[in-house]
């Protein structure tokens, strides 16, 4: 469902959700219609790149608008630790970013006002608002990708925590001394590390190695990268092997999500990000059942586990949304 604020409906912002491999972003509506659409390529970038990635998308969207309907604000949602006082990026986990004062830069570069926000923030705020967890007020998003990333609702508000850097819920801890978490994190058995996008992908190429006659290992014997694609596309074909990676995936984002909604005792668990809608309920499935299992009740039973209504636009859309309320004071309710 989408807002119908007729007085946002024809004004424009940029609302970009920042990845650790892929950069999206689009001119959107006040109605939450995407007019432009720009991806690109962020993996292996360093600081001074990612800038110019940023504004230089940023410019290609303002031109493709044109000047009929201008660009008012852009939306930023990055993945990373967000100091909201100074504006600044302190470190992300997948990308090179250390204190960073973006809102700063970002406004000097593109002389347009700067909402900005972790990636799990915002997309947990489209979906509260208007996506699958609309009507709820407490609700936890997470987005798997590259990483996973996370956003909290407690009664209606973005929980971000004493300086806005909280909601790392990709990196609660669900293996006790468990394999190294990746990027900048120094800890160990991560959820990010057992059920994100990479782990599937690395899940994919551990079994591929030791079963060279699967359809994994004819994936790999091609010399064609074997990643969590694959095994969506191969689940998605009825292969069995495929599915199991899946759900080992899913058992261990259950594990994660029985100590979350123990602690936040949400309505509904929106499960968003690339890998998350691709793998749809390869993954749900198995997460749901062990959640349903293991978790305190009426927690667990309260807990709605649901794919996000704007898939891995949520980011994209969530920052777009950001930009209306704080730039534009545009709450963007239904009239």
């Amino acid at each position: 469902m989408r807002p119908m604020n007729a007085s946002a409906a024809d004004r424009r912002v940029i609302g970009i959700d920042l990845g650790g491999t892929k950069l999206a972003a689009g001119v959107v509506g006040g109605d939450l219609t995407v007019h432009h659409r720009a991806t690109r390529s962020s993996r292996g970038l360093s600081q001074e790149a990612v800038v110019e990635l940023i504004v230089d998308v940023v410019e290609e969207l303002r031109q493709q608008a044109g000047g009929d309907v201008p660009v008012e604000a852009v939306g930023l949602g990055i993945p990373s630790l967000i100091d909201q006082k100074s504006g600044s990026a302190v470190m992300s986990v997948n990308l090179d970013i250390a204190n960073l004062p973006i809102r700063d830069v970002m406004t000097e570069r593109l002389g347009l006002p700067i909402a900005l926000d972790n990636d799990g923030n915002v997309a947990a705020l489209v979906e509260q608002r208007f996506g699958a967890g609309r009507g709820m007020h407490t609700i936890i998003s997470l987005g798997l990708g590259t990483g996973i990333s996370g956003g909290i609702i407690i009664t209606g508000k973005l929980f971000r925590g004493a300086t806005g850097s909280g909601a790392e819920l990709g990196h609660v801890t669900v293996v006790e001394g468990g394999l190294p978490c990746q990027g900048n994190c120094p800890n160990l058995g991560c959820l990010e590390t057992m059920c994100s996008g990479n782990a599937i992908g690395r899940y994919a190429n551990e079994f591929a190695s030791e079963n060279p006659d699967s359809a994994l290992g004819t994936e790999l014997a091609s010399g064609r990268p074997v990643t969590g694609v694959t095994v969506n596309e191969l689940a998605a074909a009825g292969d069995q092997d495929a599915i199991a990676i899946l759900a080992k995936a899913g058992r261990y984002l259950g594990a994660g999500l029985v100590g979350i909604t123990n602690t936040f005792n949400p309505q509904a668990v929106v499960i968003g990000g690339g890998a998350g809608a691709a793998a749809g309920e390869f993954i749900l499935g198995p997460a749901r059942e062990h959640l349903r299992r293991y978790g305190l009740k009426p927690n667990n039973e309260i807990a709605q586990l649901v794919p996000a209504h704007f898939g891995a636009d949520a980011g994209m859309l969530g920052s777009a949304v950001m930009a209306f309320v704080e730039c534009l004071d545009e709450p963007l309710e239904e009239d």
